[in-house]
């Protein structure tokens, strides 16, 4: 048994159940009957899985002397920019109209469409009433039997012409009959055929002879087509339109050019190809330098100065973990940092090579998602490293074991940091270069405050500081 229109062409663009096809398949056998009773031709559109288009699946026309439509429209597409009624239909889940839509032959209708649900409430497909806008005309005989699109100005007694919209476009304007050949052109379409072309005058001219890339625009039919296309270092979208005059077949192409637009793109992935290798080569060049540190290091140093190398190295990986992550990610154009992502890698890192090793670190971020640009970044980096530093140092003095915890909070304007550890306390704050470093970071960097909170037991700090353009929060 062949399958029916409906069945073949949901199979094999969209994602729709068996259930809802046979619920589509019991709505197409009554589209004849409403085509009939409201005059108007009736049609089922559904969503294509993998692009943002629509795909004709059923059809219903009245008998009129004249068709809307000269064939069958099933397994067609159709696009958001010149039917936004039926796409406004799939997302706001209601009826939605609109006055003047393009068909896919090119044609101006008028058009309603109502959203088909299923039994779960899920909008599965549109039906589509259409009914053919007759265009006004004017009352002068000379502009009687010419298509809309060819009046050029309005002419008044005594008066200058008055540009049609199309003059003032920034996009090509460019009819053509059943021969390809120009019969109009806004000021922009001129320009754009004579730069390609070099020709001044071409009204006598296939279009698709001086322009051969247009080839495929005509090789379409009756299609609405676009077609991205780069030719001697430009680059444009042509829309291509077909539209019915009454003695002839009208195409209208609108050429958008992306030249500019394209140079823009190239520029700013250059940059941003010089920016990542700045990273790249910061990155490189820390790690050479703490490479040197590490020789250095081999040497006999008393304690306090193998103390102040291992520092100065835990104070570089900071700085280049917030590099690597921003490396890690190809498409991170911005420069985002995950903050909790960078607090793990410095954390894991100096517990892994403390002399302590059976601390535990503990994190609790309260599914925060905490991002922010590197300048920022690595102020925090350098914030936490000194913090747990500081509590690897003095916290668990005489002890074999302990936890640090580290939790991030945050209100509508405020994130909060919180380090913890539960060892032997803090008797006394006393002035150090760590200490320092954490509060000028935090004061002129964060624009925020830090404090320790008075505890029982252990160390307790707290870093507060604004929500930025800089630093940002997203939320699970």
């Amino acid at each position: 048994m062949s399958l029916s229109n409906i069945q073949s062409l949901c199979q094999k663009f969209t994602s729709l159940s068996a259930t809802d096809v046979e619920k589509l398949i019991e709505i197409e056998a009554t589209l004849s009957y409403y085509a009939e009773l409201t005059d108007c031709y009736m049609f089922i559109d559904c969503m294509l899985e993998n692009l943002p288009h629509a795909i004709v699946v059923a059809e219903a026309f009245p008998k009129t002397e004249r068709g809307l439509y000269e064939k069958s429209v099933i397994g067609k597409f159709v696009f958001e920019s010149f039917e936004p009624a039926v796409f406004a239909a799939f997302k706001n889940k209601e009826k939605s109209s609109i006055t003047r839509a393009i068909t896919q032959e090119g044609i101006t209708v008028e058009q309603n469409v109502v959203p088909l649900f299923n039994n779960h409430q899920q909008v599965i497909a549109v039906l589509i009433q259409e009914k053919k806008v007759e265009m006004q005309t004017t009352p002068q005989d000379d502009f009687r039997h010419m298509p809309f699109a060819l009046i050029e100005h309005i002419v008044e007694p005594n008066s200058q012409p008055i540009p049609v919209v199309s003059d003032l476009l920034v996009e090509s304007i460019i009819l053509t009959n059943h021969e390809n050949k120009v019969i109009y052109s806004n000021p922009a379409g001129y320009r754009f055929i004579s730069e390609l072309t070099g020709l001044e005058r071409f009204d006598n001219v296939a279009l698709n002879k001086i322009l051969p890339f247009l080839q495929e625009v005509y090789d379409k039919g009756d299609d609405v087509f676009f077609l991205e296309i780069t030719i001697d270092r430009k680059s444009f979208i042509v829309k291509k339109i077909p539209i019915r005059d009454q003695n002839d077949r009208v195409t209208l192409l609108i050429i958008h050019d992306l030249t500019e637009l394209k140079l823009k793109e190239n520029e700013l992935m250059m940059k941003t190809f010089a920016i990542r290798e700045i990273h790249h080569r910061v990155k490189n060049n820390l790690q050479t330098v703490t490479s040197l540190l590490r020789l250095q290091m081999r040497n006999d140093l008393s304690a306090s100065s193998a103390s102040a190398f291992q520092e100065a190295l835990n104070r570089i990986y900071s700085i280049s973990s917030v590099y690597e992550l921003i490396l890690e990610n190809e498409d991170n154009a911005e420069e985002k940092v995950d903050v909790i992502a960078l607090a793990k890698k410095i954390g894991h890192k100096m517990v892994g090579t403390s002399n302590t090793p059976s601390i535990q670190l503990t994190f609790h971020d309260d599914n925060v998602q905490l991002f922010c640009h590197s300048k920022k970044a690595v102020s925090l980096a350098l914030i936490i490293c000194e913090l747990l530093q500081n509590a690897l140092k003095y916290a668990f003095t005489g002890r074999e074991e302990g936890t640090i915890n580290i939790q991030f909070q945050q209100d509508a304007s405020t994130i909060s940091l919180y380090i913890s550890d539960n060892g032997v306390g803090m008797q006394e704050v006393k002035a150090s270069f760590g200490m320092e470093i954490i509060t000028r970071l935090v004061e002129y960097d964060l624009a925020g405050t830090f404090s320790i909170i008075p505890s029982e037991q252990g160390t307790h700090t707290q870093i507060q500081f604004p929500v930025s353009e800089e630093v940002f929060i997203l939320n699970d």
